[in-house]
């Protein structure tokens, strides 16, 4: 069951959400976007993926499954001042039964800057018994259509990245 009719989607690569204006209200004192914010853009940005792979809403509904993320790492590369305009470009980076590894660019949507990174690994879940469980199949024949489609992109700057301090000398 597709999240948007019957079709099957198309692919690009990489994936771009649709473009927003970064709302005032989402600007803290230091008059830039606040870093939880980027996450609401990267989480708006998976939700619209996720309805091209048939995991949107109406899958939660009429099939008791969905996806949750188990892990981020956000760098803030740029700051946002307030009312602009971005969008997400996000990159199917790998997949298995049971997971999805994303990596995401927010960019500033009339200059094309990148203002941060955000890389994510979600899992399938049984709404019922909130546990992990595999994707249907019609699903991760989808999942695999787009990481096909994502797979000839160069490997996108700061994947795998950790937090750590340098060593001091």
């Amino acid at each position: 069951m597709l999240d948007r009719g019957d079709f099957e989607p198309v692919f690009f690569a990489p994936f771009v959400a649709s473009s927003v204006r970064v709302d005032n209200e989402w600007t803290d004192y230091n008059g830039h976007l606040n870093a939880a914010h980027y996450n609401v853009l990267f989480d708006r940005a998976v939700d619209e993926a996720a309805r091209l792979l048939g995991l949107g809403p109406r899958y939660a509904t009429a099939r008791g499954g969905s996806v949750f993320t188990v892990e981020s790492h956000v760098r803030y590369l740029r700051e946002v001042p307030g009312n602009a305009p971005v969008r997400v470009a996000l990159r199917l980076v790998d997949y298995d039964e049971k997971r999805i590894h994303l990596f995401h660019c927010l960019h500033h949507a009339g200059e094309g800057w990148i203002a941060a990174t955000a890389e994510q690994m979600a899992v399938h879940v049984d709404l019922k018994t909130r546990r992990v469980v595999p994707f249907p199949d019609d699903v991760l024949e989808r999942i695999a259509t787009m990481r096909a489609a994502h797979a000839a992109l160069p490997q996108p700057q700061g994947l795998g990245r950790q937090v750590n301090m340098p060593a001091h000398s």
